[in-house]
């Protein structure tokens, strides 16, 4: 046992960190974090926890009013740090604390006893990682709650939030309490991780592209990483001024008349006239600035999220990939889920390590462990020292003329050019294009693969080439990537999960805030078509997204446009599709013209991922 310990007091050494020794001790100092068993042990109260709120003094003014917008952040830490405990900050930033609420459970903010202190903290962060020796802080998101101005769509002043905040926790900026009396982060230690789910891990990803000093790490769930990328894609938009419908969902009704000169703004410069990436959505891209990334990064995201597509993460994670930051990835088989609610005790262990790590210091390994968790099938996880998988390549797969199907080749279609002619319809479902494959359709071209006879793996986004002529000045034109074979997969529906009425447990509670949820399962769906990837490019920004270049009619030329990015198996007996439309309307604001769009289809291709490269996709039987 004595050698136990003194194993466990070499390696808190190790990691600059204390063990408590015992109150009798003449060793005992200051209160310290404990650790056993490799993590941080809850060894302080919740209960008697220091919960207040404090204005951060910004830079910026949201509202144009004048005066510089001040940041509310809520506080909750362990009572020792008013006896010399540091402590890391674990902060979520999120304008839906007043609204939409946070989780599956949709929890909200509340000061029931009217102190102007928080009774009720939303998700588990506080009730688990407090105990643990962690401040936590629920900010809320300029011109949201308690903060001053106007939210701003993901611009400067939304990320600005964040980076104020981590500017006071460092003794760079001024903050002060409800009576106007300053108060300093002197508790805490000098390191912050910012965590949370959609726009909440969008403001983390934000904030790290700022380059701010004291963010040590970042875990996007679900996270927007270019609000372009979000709305819009190769030119195509999405919506109609959801810059200003969003703004007015997370602004509290007592703001939404002062804010409306903003939201106003946005509908004047949003760009729906043309879907190009304008000097708006610039602003709004954080991509572009991940060269001052000085964080690690702990991405999540679902495969099958239809909100914050793929892309989101992909076009991230590809560029700090490139810059080999420090990063771990999961990806789900789900929609847009918290991975509270798709892994939930793996996840609590897992970014309990990660803050550990990251936030106390603590040696623990799990830099050294694999890098990416992929769900392969419903609660079926592998592990991989990257992702895209290892192993991974583009392969060419032609398609070729046939009737009423083309078919799908691995070599080119030799002889002369094979055209195949479609008219856009804007009516048409994205069930309607996928389905009945085999019928002739005069809004679309199908092109199916012979049945497997090996599972076919794909990791990562599809590229396609389609050569083609549109019979007017513009012309959308979509790519859909179909399994076709009868299968049982986690449901779109949903999300993916099922909310149970069985409650578990993670931390500490207190008498007015619980640490309980419902537990979730998976929802699954047994169907014989699937959408596996999908894409759609503006054929007038075919070269640039913010420039449009309006077509010759009658004249060729090559569409390129990346389908997002899925991990995907394709299983022995299927076929696999590719489906060409022009208007998307389930998936993006139809073309108001219909032109008739040839297809060369001898020079037209898709570039699969496939796990296994050339040598798998031939092996798969299917070409």
């Amino acid at each position: 046992m004595l050698a136990g310990r003194l194993g466990r007091a070499a390696a808190l050494v190790a990691a600059t960190l204390t063990t408590l020794v015992g109150a009798g001790s003449a060793l005992a100092q200051a209160p310290s974090v404990v650790v056993e068993d490799g993590v941080t042990q809850p060894v302080f109260g919740y209960e008697d926890a220091i919960r207040e709120r404090v204005w951060v003094e910004s830079d910026f003014d949201s509202d144009r009013d004048g005066v510089a917008d001040e940041i509310a952040v809520d506080i909750m830490r362990p009572a020792e740090t008013e006896e010399g405990l540091a402590v890391p900050a674990i902060i979520d930033a999120s304008p839906y604390y007043t609204t939409l609420g946070r989780g599956n459970e949709g929890e909200l903010k509340e000061d029931t006893d009217g102190d102007g202190r928080l009774d009720r903290w939303p998700l588990f962060y506080d009730n688990y990682f407090v105990p643990r020796g962690y401040a936590v802080i629920l900010l809320d998101m300029v011109g949201t709650a308690s903060s001053t101005g106007c939210p701003r769509h993901g611009g400067l002043e939304d990320v600005g939030s964040g980076r104020v905040a981590i500017d006071w926790l460092n003794g760079r900026r001024a903050g002060r309490d409800a009576a106007g009396n300053p108060v300093t982060a002197d508790w805490h230690n000098g390191k912050a991780g910012m965590i949370g789910k959609s726009y909440d891990g969008t403001l983390a990803n934000g904030t790290a592209s700022t380059g701010v000093a004291g963010l040590t790490t970042i875990v996007p769930i679900s996270a927007i990483s270019s609000w372009y990328e979000y709305s819009r894609s190769n030119g195509i938009r999405f919506n109609t001024n959801y810059p200003s419908f969003l703004a007015g969902a997370i602004t509290d009704d007592d703001n939404l008349a002062h804010c409306a000169p903003v939201r106003q703004f946005f509908n004047e410069n949003d760009g729906d006239e043309t879907g190009d990436y304008t000097p708006f959505w610039v602003e709004r891209d954080y991509v572009k600035d991940v060269g001052n990334v000085s964080t690690s990064v702990f991405a999540v995201h679902g495969l099958q999220d239809d909100n914050v597509k793929t892309d989101d993460f992909a076009k991230w994670w590809d560029e700090l990939s490139a810059r080999d930051v420090p990063r771990k990835i999961w990806l789900t088989g789900t929609g847009h889920i918290e991975a509270f609610d798709f892994r939930r005790a793996e996840w609590v262990s897992t970014i309990h390590r990660w803050f550990d790590y990251w936030l106390q210091g603590y040696p623990n390994g799990i830099m050294g462990e694999p890098m990416a968790d992929v769900e392969v099938a419903a609660d079926t996880w592998e592990t991989y020292e990257d992702w895209p998988v290892p192993g991974t390549e583009a392969v060419n797969v032609w398609l070729r003329p046939g009737d009423p199907a083309g078919r799908l080749g691995l070599i080119p279609q030799p002889g002369t050019p094979q055209e195949r002619s479609f008219t856009d319809n804007p009516n048409q479902s994205e069930n309607s294009a996928m389905s009945n494959p085999e019928t002739p359709s005069a809004s679309k071209l199908v092109f199916l693969s012979q049945p497997l006879q090996r599972d076919l793996r794909i990791s990562g986004a599809p590229v396609i080439t389609v050569r083609a002529a549109s019979s007017l000045d513009t012309a959308y034109l979509g790519a859909i990537l179909v399994d076709y074979g009868t299968k049982t997969r986690i449901s779109r529906s949903g999300n993916g999960i099922v909310t149970e009425d069985v409650e578990d447990c993670w931390g500490e509670s207190s008498a007015s805030d619980d640490a309980c949820y419902f537990q979730v399962s998976k929802r699954l769906q047994t169907s014989s078509q699937w959408r596996v990837a999908r894409g759609i490019l503006d054929g007038q920004n075919r070269n640039s997204v913010a420039v449009a270049e309006p077509l010759v009619p009658g004249e060729e030329y090559d569409f390129t446009f990346r389908l997002y990015p899925n991990d995907y198996t394709f299983s022995a007996g299927s076929r696999i599709g590719v489906v060409l439309v022009g208007s998307y309307p389930s998936f993006s604001v139809p073309l108001s013209t219909r032109p008739e769009i040839t297809v060369d289809v001898k020079q037209t291709r898709i570039a699969l991922p496939v796990v296994g490269g050339h040598r798998a996709a031939m092996e798969s039987g299917g070409f």
